[in-house]
């Protein structure tokens, strides 16, 4: 099962190498994975993507806690949060294809990033099974190129992470 968690953690170097390690140490992988700073430039929110059962969770939380640049940590139930990734896509394309491709954008709420004479990048947000599916429609075409984030993820209403 997947786990989603969120951890709040002072903004210096060497704490993502922490953390990391933990897993690493612990046998614990890590599907997804990504960084940014919050409101407050000294506070980064990292979001985990981690697989595994409930008490491995639970571990994960519980080691996570103990590291002393940590902040806060809370798993999200995927009931009670949105996430999004965010999706490139280098396609090639003719001219007779670029009107097919710009039909699949529209309906998949995707834009054009960036068009040149034999290729099309597309940017696309969503959830992870969005992008798959986007990924699916293009293949077609030829993929060229692709890069994803990690997901980003929030608790839904009005309750913060602080």
């Amino acid at each position: 099962m997947k786990h989603t968690i969120s951890i709040l953690v002072e903004n210096h170097a060497g704490v993502l190498a922490r953390i990391s390690g933990l897993f690493a140490r612990r046998a614990f992988n890590i599907d997804s994975l990504a960084v940014g700073m919050t409101s407050d430039p000294s506070i980064s929110r990292i979001t985990i993507i981690a697989d595994g059962d409930e008490h491995t969770a639970q571990q994960i939380e519980k080691q996570l806690n103990k590291l002393v640049d940590t902040m806060k940590v809370r798993s999200l139930p995927a009931e009670e949060m949105l996430s999004r990734e965010l999706q490139f896509i280098k396609v090639s394309a003719t001219p007779a294809q670029r009107s097919e491709i710009l039909t699949i954008c529209e309906i998949m709420g995707a834009k054009i990033a960036d068009m040149c004479t034999d290729a099309v990048t597309i940017e696309v947000s969503g959830t992870a099974e969005q992008l798959d599916k986007m990924h699916e429609l293009l293949k077609g075409y030829g993929i060229k190129e692709v890069v994803r984030t990690g997901v980003i993820a929030i608790q839904k209403g009005s309750a913060v992470l602080k």
